[in-house]
């Protein structure tokens, strides 16, 4: 048959059958290499081909502090460079999960019960436990016995973990299952113990604050940790502080325990024990942060993941659940955002999800943080995204330094051919070293009223005035203590009976009007409630205040008089041309008759 005669399609096709057939398997195989490369978001030939100056580092540039530490942090400066053979942030989070290795140690074990009757374990390990390498090899976890002075002066260091993790495997579980769920949604505890082993051998004293329910610790009362539960940590804090005052108390957060961190150090301020803090991977905003873990199929992967972790974490306390939130609905749940539906917001009384999202994301307290804080979030970490950031809070607080290297994934940051090191607990170590030798770790102020709060409303907080010498009203310092709900009212009662009497005073003066004496009761009413505030004994209006109104009755007189002759000067000509119009009409009247 002639070749011209055939269809285009046959000549095509009995020339692809002439190619061999190992050329279509490398064409595959590149075709797959290349989609993968990119679907697990890889970066080998950029960390070869495309040498980076270093971690960008986001501060405000008049702070003495930023630059000071800045300076003698040489790690924090240098360029991390990913483990050639996971140069991926999912490479990097799953060798985390699955194969990170860990040195072998057990903790001292003791427990803190809360004032609701809550119970945490905290496991320590000091500088003494591994000193010359004399350490517990893994077992069960010691008693603590005591083993710090009250007078010791080796600074404490508090590790918060993540979502569902905790210092040691241990958990309270029922059966196989309910523990394999129970350690499949979080990352694995070899990060803290890594952290806490690297922590003890430079000269600090290390303790892990678990979370309630975590660490082989019933739940002894009805409250459960959340992410945005900061009433543990606040805590352990201060009793940390009160039992060992010579021992400067840092802390470290990571993933949710950063989020919880960072919470805290806003709704304290100058008032918290804490002098610097850490805070790695931190999600920031758990409503950018819950939209993002739904976006892509790697995400939704993670999601589930975290759930069934969630999920273990509440078959460990399953009767608690049971009551106090919806059971069913939580072993059904598919995602995060499901189980807080379920099990959070019951618990914790929220309204909605988002609700719940919106009032314990810390990015709110970041302009309030009064302490030392180094923050470091990986770009493309796969569990907290960089979208949640908050760049310029963090650059225009000048107590907050943000590290955010291009790569290092969820907590990973492996480093070196047998990926044996990580890079932000390097980092970590340097940055407090360097902060506790300098003058700038944060001394704890006393605090006149309590915690504040990015979503408190602000009508409560209405400010205390002063009547000054000269008579002019002005606001109190911000340290005075406010008085209760009831003091202020009957302080206003107060008021209004002083009130009165000024008005039946006011009323026998020439030179003030009716509107004048409604300006006097509300002025007269706002002093007499702030003299009585601020603890002020008087039993009428002073001579200053009294001079003060005269004042400015007589500007009201002045503005009056400047008010009547610019109504007559403007309204003059048309003035002017009535009067003109009316006499011009007699005259015309009055000029027959004559």
């Amino acid at each position: 048959m002639d070749s011209s005669s055939l269809s285009p399609y046959i000549l095509l096709f009995n020339a692809l059958s002439k190619i061999p057939t190992w050329h279509y398997l490398v064409a595959f195989l590149i075709i797959s290499v290349t989609f993968l490369y990119n679907f697990l978001e890889v970066h080998f030939f950029e960390d070869v081909l495309f040498k980076s100056q270093g971690t960008p580092i986001t501060y405000n540039p008049s702070s003495p502090f930023c630059n000071a530490i800045l300076s003698n942090c040489k790690i924090l400066h240098s360029r991390f460079v990913a483990t050639p053979w996971i140069s991926s942030p999912h490479f990097q989070t799953a060798f985390l999960q699955f194969c990170g290795r860990s040195p072998g140690f057990s903790y001292r074990r003791q427990l803190f019960h809360t004032s609701d009757g809550g119970t945490i374990a905290l496991d320590w390990l000091m500088n003494a436990d591994v000193s010359g390498g004399a350490f517990h090899i893994n077992g069960a976890s010691l008693p603590m016995n005591n083993s710090i002075s009250q007078d010791e002066t080796t600074p404490i260091v508090i590790v918060v973990p993540g979502l569902a993790s905790s210092s040691t495997s241990h958990k309270l579980s029922l059966d196989c299952a309910q523990k394999l769920a129970s350690v499949a949604g979080h990352p694995s505890t070899n990060y803290l113990k890594n952290l806490a082993f690297n922590m003890a051998k430079h000269r600090w004293n290390v303790v892990v604050s678990n979370h309630r329910g975590l660490g082989g610790v019933s739940i002894t009362s009805d409250c459960f940790y959340n992410a945005g539960w900061t009433e543990d940590l606040r805590a352990v804090a201060n009793y940390l502080h009160d039992k060992y005052p010579k021992a400067p108390l840092f802390a470290i957060g990571t993933s949710i325990g950063a989020n919880i961190l960072v919470k805290y150090l806003g709704e304290d301020g100058e008032g918290t024990p804490i002098a610097g803090a850490v805070a790695v991977c931190n999600p920031w905003d758990l409503l950018i942060g819950d939209r993002f873990i739904c976006r892509g199929l790697l995400q939704r992967i993670y999601d589930k993941a975290l759930t069934i972790g969630l999920q273990g974490y509440a078959h460990l306390h399953e009767p608690l659940y049971t009551r106090l939130a919806n059971w069913e609905g939580i072993k059904t749940a598919r995602c995060i955002r499901d189980y807080d539906n379920y099990a959070t917001c019951p618990v914790g009384k929220f309204e909605t999800v988002d609700t719940y999202y919106r009032r314990c994301s810390s990015a709110a307290y970041v302009g309030n943080v009064s302490v030392p804080l180094l923050c470091i979030s990986a770009l493309d970490d796969p569990v907290c995204t960089r979208e949640a950031i908050p760049w310029d809070e963090c650059r225009a607080n000048p107590n907050i330094v943000l590290a955010t290297p291009q790569h290092g994934g969820h907590l990973a940051f492996f480093e070196g051919l047998t990926a044996s090191t990580s890079w932000w607990i390097r980092a970590v170590d340097e940055f407090l070293d360097v902060l506790r030798s300098s003058p700038y770790i944060h001394v704890q102020k006393k605090q006149t009223s309590g915690q504040l709060s990015a979503l408190d409303s602000s009508i409560d907080q209405y400010p205390r005035l002063h009547g000054a010498e000269d008579g002019i009203v002005t606001a109190a310092s911000g340290d005075e203590k406010r008085d209760g709900i009831e003091d202020i009212k009957k302080l206003q009662m107060l008021g209004e009976e002083k009130t009165n009497e000024m008005l039946s005073n006011a009323e026998q003066e020439k030179h003030f009007t009716g509107a004048k004496s409604d300006f006097v009761s509300e002025t007269c009413q706002t002093s007499e409630i702030a003299k009585n505030i601020q603890g002020v004994k008087s039993p009428d209006i002073d001579s200053p205040f009294r001079r003060f109104l005269n004042q400015m009755s007589q500007q009201n007189s002045i503005a009056m008089w400047l008010l009547a002759f610019i109504a007559i000067r403007t309204s003059w000509p048309l003035v002017g041309s009535i009067t003109k119009f009316i006499f011009r009409k007699r005259s015309r009247k009055i000029m027959p008759a004559a």
